[in-house]
């Protein structure tokens, strides 16, 4: 059983819902990955999903984009993403982590290449919002043969036939984007998002669902926590980073973290 399945099992046995925080590798300072992702999980994360850095991302906010920026001037690499979280294996082996990005990293290291060096690092998922499931049935087989969940994106627009498209080669979970938009934009329509998950569970099965794109506080979060298996934060926290002293980011971070783990889990 992969960690990303195990940590939805272990949570259903619990009834409670995955907390999956986004940050970008490299952000606010390239050396910062692996004390933040461990300070993500003190305050409750159970995925942890790591921005691969993108000259040109289509899908984030601004938010996310200066973070991607910040990362880039550092010099922060797919190479020293795999190494952040080979570093964070080093003291975690439970806490699955997926890396979310975009294709040119990817197909400039060479798809087998990034294959063996994620499955390495200890790479549990991967999520590249570019590689459309109609075009990425053999990335996902060779993501499958390395141990690695292929997750994708589904949003309020998405049809039937990608809903089915992405049920036939996902793992891990589904990732819905709740706004049509970018991320950190919007307002979030709980029973809207709820009606169009049922209609995404009618379709995928079992395979887990989760929500990010507006989500901003342990309020919303606990509303989607009502009708998602997991809830999925971003900008919210890289906003926090942002406005922090110097060398304090890793601590706002878990201590927003930690608030949304506890509104997630009030009975």
């Amino acid at each position: 059983m992969s960690r990303i399945a195990a940590v939805f099992q272990r949570l259903a046995g619990q009834k409670r819902k995955a907390l999956i925080p986004f940050v970008t590798a490299g952000d606010p300072a390239a050396g910062d990955a692996v004390a933040l992702m461990h300070a993500l999980v003190r305050a409750g994360a159970d995925v942890i999903e790591l921005g691969v850095p993108f000259s040109d991302p289509m899908a984030d906010g601004p938010v996310i984009q200066r973070a991607s920026e910040r990362a880039l001037r550092a010099g922060v690499s797919l190479d020293d993403v795999l190494g952040c979280v080979a570093g964070f294996r080093k003291r975690d082996g439970e806490t699955a982590v997926v890396l979310m990005g975009y294709a040119n990293p990817i197909e400039a290291m060479g798809a087998e290449a990034f294959a063996r060096g994620a499955q390495a690092a200890g790479v549990d998922g991967v999520l590249v919002v570019d590689y459309p499931p109609e075009e990425s049935a053999e990335f996902a087989a060779l993501m499958r043969r390395h141990g690695i969940d292929m997750i994708f994106l589904l949003a309020p627009t998405s049809t039937e036939a990608r809903i089915d498209q992405v049920a036939r080669i996902a793992s891990g979970y589904v990732y819905y984007v709740s706004l049509t938009g970018v991320t950190g934009a919007g307002h979030l329509d709980v029973a809207d998002v709820g009606a169009k998950l049922a209609a995404i569970r009618a379709r995928t099965g079992r395979l887990p669902l989760g929500v990010g794109f507006g989500i901003r506080d342990g309020e919303s979060a606990r509303a989607i926590g009502r009708v998602a298996d997991a809830v999925v934060i971003g900008s919210r926290i890289i906003q926090e980073m942002e406005q922090s002293p110097q060398g304090a980011a890793a601590e706002r971070a878990a201590a927003l973290l930690r608030g949304i783990r506890e509104a997630l889990d009030r009975p």
